[in-house]
């Protein structure tokens, strides 16, 4: 479980600070912009596969296999082929959800702790 809480808080901690680069700035300042690009697609790293089964099991509304976590796949695996409006949409649009599931997920399992 100790190993869960901390990758839940990694993955909290990732989809805010992406949510922060993205912040003010659209898809093509971003992409011009070589530190926040690249900030970004590491901020994508983040692998919701090390989670544990049963953390998995006892939160299923969090999606594991999300389009984050595809996307995720696709940075880590061919980050030049990966499309700065798709990273910065995904920032703005699906991480503030992504982020509140986990921070109740990773609050849940705290207090079990």
């Amino acid at each position: 479980m100790q190993r869960d809480i901390l990758l839940l808080s990694e993955m909290v901690d990732a989809a805010e600070q992406a949510q922060r680069l993205v912040a003010g700035f659209s898809a093509a300042e971003v992409g011009a912009d070589r530190m926040r690009r690249d900030s970004l697609l590491w901020n994508f790293r983040e692998a919701a596969t090390l989670v544990s089964s049963e953390t998995k099991a006892r939160f299923p509304d969090i999606p594991w296999r999300n389009p984050v976590r595809r996307l995720r796949n696709r940075v880590v695996h061919g980050y030049w082929s990966v499309d700065v409006e798709i990273l910065h949409t995904t920032a703005v649009e699906q991480l503030g959800e992504f982020a509140r599931l986990l921070r109740d997920a990773l609050a849940a399992l705290q207090q079990d702790a």
